[in-house]
């Protein structure tokens, strides 16, 4: 018998490729330079150089049948002991060469960490807005997760509102910032309060509640905002890092978790990881590809472009009177609809082929999501067209 569930999930399809997949129809039909896609969040500038010439050195260093070979399970052991440095340095933290696991992106790591934690029972949670596949990631494996809101003004967290959705159930939460969405960086207030609050909560439920930190843009911060390691202030963190985003590397499907040796039944998590890995074929992630990233960690694209995009994206709609939450990191801008239903304003921009995805898949009706990864000339042409619409929705008042 095939698993309804599974069925219904591939049915339902992902909001944000089929407005992409329109809009790819749509330019075959119009042109290119009159389709505004802010739908995917896939760079779009280069690598940093160092990628080229780490694949150079290794290409000119190594025997294609060894370049190529299939990489250990979990990764070489020189990559994981070169990022388990590199954290240490970075940030202060004695991680060591066991305590990393090499993935395929951040995907890989929330897919097999929430099987690992959930599997046994109990409920995650996240808080609002969030990326719509931690849903599937806890209902995968029988759970459910709890949207927890946060301050409906700034996107940080609401302390009394975490506390009153976390139960007795609850075993693990999943983090995220900068966010995707919103592009807002939580601040470290908020965080050690909630780190506080995690604390009392596991000694009063009797079991550990653990935090996913699913960090893939990192390093995508503007105006020295701080990104706080959440595993220096709350021991049972697992951090999960992506290279898709920071270097550009979408399509290579690179990055690395992190559990830190002090982590609440370590052996148990890292033995259960290993074997979920294995299990549903998480393995031997590009030999290549994981060698040009750990030569490269540290390394960013050229940044200030998205800096750029972010300063003449928020300017220009704040300007004509749309409502955005400031984005300090990532490459997304929440905008606040001109009326309550997100799905009609995202048909009715669809008119004029301009591409955006509705609030409602992040938890957060009445909001929709640009991606500002594009091309600087598609903002300016797109502009004339956010004003077009307010200035309808202003005259139907």
């Amino acid at each position: 018998m095939i698993d309804q569930k599974l069925a219904a999930w591939g049915r339902s399809g992902n909001i944000i490729r089929e407005i992409a997949e329109y809009g790819a129809e749509q330019a075959k039909i119009v042109g290119e330079d009159h389709v505004y896609n802010f739908t995917i969040g896939s760079p779009s500038i280069d690598p940093p150089a160092c990628v080229f010439e780490t694949m150079e050195k290794l290409r000119a260093e190594i025997p294609p049948a060894k370049l190529h070979t299939y990489a250990p399970a979990i990764g070489f052991p020189d990559v994981r002991e070169k990022t388990a440095q590199y954290l240490t340095r970075s940030f202060g933290m004695p991680y060591r060469a066991r305590d990393i696991i090499i993935t395929c992106g951040t995907s890989t790591c929330l897919a097999v960490m929430t099987r690992v934690l959930l599997s046994g029972g109990g409920r995650a949670m996240t808080f609002t807005p969030y990326f719509m596949d931690y849903k599937y990631y806890a209902e995968a494996v029988g759970s459910t997760l709890t949207e927890c809101p946060t301050d409906p003004y700034t996107f940080q967290l609401d302390l009394e509102a975490a506390e009153r959705a976390l139960t007795e159930d609850t075993m693990l939460l999943i983090m995220n910032s900068p966010n995707n969405p919103s592009g807002v960086v939580l601040r470290r207030e908020g965080l050690e309060g909630l780190a506080a609050l995690l604390e009392r909560k596991q000694r009063e439920y009797g079991h550990p509640i653990y935090i996913l930190a699913d960090e893939p843009y990192r390093d995508l911060v503007y105006d020295g905002q701080e990104v706080v390691f959440l595993p220096s202030i709350y021991k049972n963190t697992i951090y999960c890092y992506s290279f898709s985003k920071s270097m550009s590397l979408p399509g290579e499907r690179v990055g690395f978790m992190a559990l830190p040796p002090e982590l609440d039944d370590y052996e148990d998590i890292y033995s259960a990881a290993v074997a979920v890995i294995r299990a549903f074929g998480y393995i031997c992630v590009s030999s290549m590809w994981q060698r040009v990233a750990v030569d490269c960690l540290g390394a960013t694209s050229d940044i200030s472009i998205y800096k750029g995009n972010r300063d003449l994206l928020y300017g220009a709609l704040t300007d004509m009177g749309y409502t955005c939450v400031h984005p300090d990191g990532a490459f997304y801008l929440f905008m606040k609809t001109p009326e309550p239903d997100a799905e009609a304003f995202c048909r009715r921009a669809m008119k004029e082929n301009l591409l955006v995805v509705p609030g409602d898949s992040f938890g957060t009706p009445g909001y929709v999501r640009l991606a500002y990864c594009v091309s600087r000339d598609v903002i300016v042409r797109a502009l004339p067209v956010f004003r077009k619409l307010i200035e309808e929705y202003r005259a139907a008042l």
